[in-house]
C-alpha cells in the first residue's frame, strides 16, 4: 500500500513538473483581457479631462439627440408604414436629414457640415432607428462611410468637389461586394484597366446600398490582379458617368425603404484624378471604413430594438388577463427584465466604442463585439416583443413585426455575426 501511494504521489509531481504554468492552481494568470484593463490618466485634473459615464453627454450631444428624436417622431413616424409597404424612401424624409445637418454631423462648418462629434453620429442613427432603422440607415452610411472617406483619404480638390455636395443634397454609394465576394470581399473580381491618364472600369456589384437614389459612388476595383487584394484601389465615380448602369432594386425583408441594387460598369471611363487616396490601398481604405461602420450599425440595431422594447412594455401593462395586467405576472417581468439587462450591455458596449473611435484609441476588436451583440439583442428583443403582444404583434397593424424583420440584415451586412467573432477571436489570441 506504501510503495502504491509512494508512486502515486511521484506521478502527481512529475505531472505537475509539466502542467502548463498559467494552470496552476491558486496562480494569478499573468495575462489579463485588455479589455478589461484600467489605464492611468496622469494630471487628470490640469488637463481638464474627466472620466464621465458612458451615458453622459456634453450639452451638445444633448441637443442633438432630442432634435432628432423629435424630427423622428414628427417627419418620419407618419410614413414609416408607407415606406415599408411600397419599399421607397419618402423624398422628404431625405430633404429634412439633409435641412437638419444630419447628413454631415461630423463634416467642418467649411464644407456645410455642423462640426459635431463622431459619438453624436450614433446617437443621431440609434434615436432614427427607434423610429425606423432604414432611415436610420440613409444617416448612417452617410456619416460612417461617404463623409469618412473623403475626409480622410480625399485630396484638398476633391474634398472642395464633393464635401459640400454630399453635405447639402447628394447620397454616396459604398461599392465592394459582388455576386463572388460577399465576406470574402476582396476576391472581387471588378477590374480598372489603366490608360494613359484614365482608368477604364469593368465589372458588376451585388447588394449597394443607397444605389437607386446615390449621386456619387465609391467603386472598389483591382488595378493588378497579379497582386492580388493589394491591386484594389478605389475610385470615386459620378452616378452620370456613362457605363454606370443601377439595376431593379431587391425586393427585401426587411430595411425595405433603403434601396440595395445591383450596379454595372461597362468600360466606365475615369480620370486618373477620380482615385481616393493611392493606388492599391482600396482594401486597407474598405477595413478602415467598415470597423468604424459597425459601431454605427451596432447603434442601428441598438435603437431598433429599444423602439420596440419602448412600444412593447406599455402594452403589456395594459393587457388585462386573469384579473391583471400581463406585466404584473412575474415570468413576464423575469423575461422583460432580462431583456432590458441586454439592452442596457448593448448600449455600453456601443457607446464605449464610439467614445474609442472618438479619441483616436484603438476599436477594431470593441466595434466588433458592439456589432454582433447587438445584433444578437435586436433579435432577442423584436422575437420576444412579438411573444408579449400575442397576436396583435404577429399582424402588420402594428410596428412590432417590422422590426423583426428589419433586425435580421444586422447579422449580415458590413460583416457577418460570423466575421465579427474571428475578428474578436484574433485579438484574443493576440491578448493571450
Amino acid at each position: 500500500m506504501a510503495a502504491a501511494a509512494g508512486a502515486w504521489l511521484r506521478g502527481c509531481a512529475k505531472l505537475r513538473r509539466h502542467m502548463p504554468a498559467h494552470l496552476a492552481p491558486w496562480r494569478v494568470c499573468p495575462r489579463v483581457f485588455r479589455s478589461s484593463k484600467s489605464e492611468l490618466r496622469p494630471n487628470l485634473a490640469s488637463d481638464g479631462l474627466v472620466c464621465a459615464p458612458l451615458q453622459m453627454f456634453t450639452e451638445e450631444e444633448a441637443m442633438l439627440k432630442d432634435m432628432v428624436a423629435k424630427f423622428a417622431q414628427e417627419r418620419v413616424a407618419p410614413f414609416v408604414q408607407k415606406m415599408d409597404e411600397n419599399a421607397k424612401m419618402e423624398d422628404s424624409i431625405v430633404q429634412g436629414l439633409f435641412e437638419q445637418g444630419l447628413m454631415s454631423i461630423e463634416l467642418g462648418e467649411e464644407y456645410g457640415g455642423t462640426g459635431a462629434s463622431f459619438f453624436s453620429i450614433i446617437l443621431a442613427v440609434e434615436e432614427l432607428a427607434k423610429v425606423d432603422p432604414a432611415v436610420s440607415l440613409v444617416c448612417e452610411l452617410q456619416n460612417t462611410l461617404t463623409n469618412k472617406l473623403f475626409t480622410t483619404y480625399g485630396t484638398e480638390e476633391q474634398k472642395r468637389t464633393y464635401l459640400p455636395r454630399v453635405s447639402k443634397d447628394t447620397l454616396g454609394s459604398f461599392c465592394l461586394s459582388e455576386a463572388g465576394s460577399g465576406s470574402d470581399a476582396f476576391s472581387l473580381k471588378t477590374r480598372a484597366e489603366k490608360k494613359g491618364d484614365y482608368y477604364i472600369i469593368n465589372g458588376s456589384k451585388m447588394w449597394i446600398s443607397l444605389a437607386e437614389d446615390a449621386g456619387v459612388f465609391f467603386v472598389m476595383a483591382n488595378t493588378d490582379p497579379s497582386l492580388g487584394y493589394r491591386g484594389i484601389t478605389c475610385f470615386i465615380v459620378d452616378r452620370n458617368t456613362e457605363g454606370l448602369h443601377v439595376g431593379k432594386k431587391e425586393d427585401k425583408l426587411g430595411i425595405r425603404a433603403c434601396s440595395t441594387c445591383p450596379v454595372t460598369f461597362d468600360n466606365v471611363k475615369v480620370p486618373e484624378s477620380s482615385i481616393l487616396g493611392q493606388v492599391g490601398q482600396g482594401y486597407k481604405y474598405a477595413i478602415g471604413m467598415l470597423n468604424t461602420g459597425r459601431i454605427g450599425i451596432a447603434a442601428q440595431m441598438l435603437g431598433l430594438a429599444q423602439g420596440c422594447f419602448d412600444r412593447t412594455v406599455p402594452y403589456t401593462k395594459e393587457r388585462v388577463q386573469f384579473g391583471k395586467s400581463i406585466f404584473d405576472f412575474q415570468g413576464m417581468q423575469h423575461q422583460i427584465a432580462q431583456v432590458a439587462t441586454q439592452l442596457e450591455a448593448a448600449r455600453l458596449l456601443t457607446y464605449n466604442a464610439a467614445r474609442l473611435a472618438e479619441a483616436g484609441r484603438p476599436a477594431i476588436k470593441e466595434a466588433s463585439m458592439a456589432k454582433f451583440f447587438t445584433a444578437e439583442v435586436a433579435t432577442l428583443t423584436t422575437s420576444k416583443c412579438i411573444e408579449w403582444m400575442g397576436g396583435v404583434g404577429f399582424t402588420r397593424n402594428y410596428p412590432i413585426e417590422k422590426y423583426y424583420r428589419d433586425c435580421k440584415i444586422g447579422t449580415i451586412y458590413e460583416g457577418t455575426s460570423n466575421i465579427q467573432l474571428s475578428t474578436i477571436a484574433k485579438f484574443l489570441a493576440q491578448e493571450y
